[in-house]
């Protein structure tokens, strides 16, 4: 089989064969006129506005995603709101695991939040909004973990808690109800 100029010649070769690596004969792709009703310029022009609908599609789903994010903690918080509710106010290994597990989510939450945010930093899509949804979801998580921990009788809030040589607080119990008729 002999190679000629941009032509394979030979019984056993096709009648019709381009050899590309003989660059000095053949034309350039840019020495072909455009078909009839095909112009560059329109197709350079729909590039453009296709990428530009593509920037402003994932901008706009950059932002969806950062308010999906920013409200995850409620739905944690509903949770969290419920196990305590079932684990009640007594002093016990499961109701103290849940306070602090309910103390813990948020913070490490609050200390991940540049890395939670990160993936949605874009110049059009602005995080200020879910990052304080955000951290306010996540106060209120925190809030709740502090509330529990008080109903258990936890937290240090009266002076005998921190001082040893005063007495205890008095607990002040009273029963209301029944109608006094007479």
């Amino acid at each position: 089989m002999e190679k000629g100029k941009g032509v394979m010649v030979g019984s056993v070769g096709r009648r019709w064969g381009i050899d590309f690596s003989d660059n000095s004969t053949s034309p350039s792709s840019r020495d072909f006129l455009d078909p009839p009703g095909f112009s560059r310029a329109s197709l350079d022009h729909d590039d453009s506005s296709l990428t530009r609908q593509n920037k402003d599609a994932e901008s706009t789903w950059k932002s969806q995603k950062a308010w999906e994010v920013a409200q995850a903690p409620f739905k944690n918080l509903l949770m969290m709101g419920f196990m305590m509710w079932m684990a009640g106010s007594t002093v016990h290994l499961f109701s103290i695991g849940i306070t602090f597990s309910a103390l813990w989510q948020p913070i490490s939450a609050l200390q991940s939040l540049g890395k939670i945010f990160e993936p949605y930093k874009d110049a059009k899509v602005e995080l200020l909004a879910p990052k304080l949804l955000f951290i306010a979801l996540n106060l209120g998580g925190l809030a709740l973990g502090v509330w529990k921990l008080n109903a258990m009788g936890l937290l240090p809030t009266h002076t005998s808690d921190w001082v040893s040589s005063l007495p205890p607080a008095q607990e002040v119990e009273y029963s209301g109800g029944g109608i006094n008729l007479g």
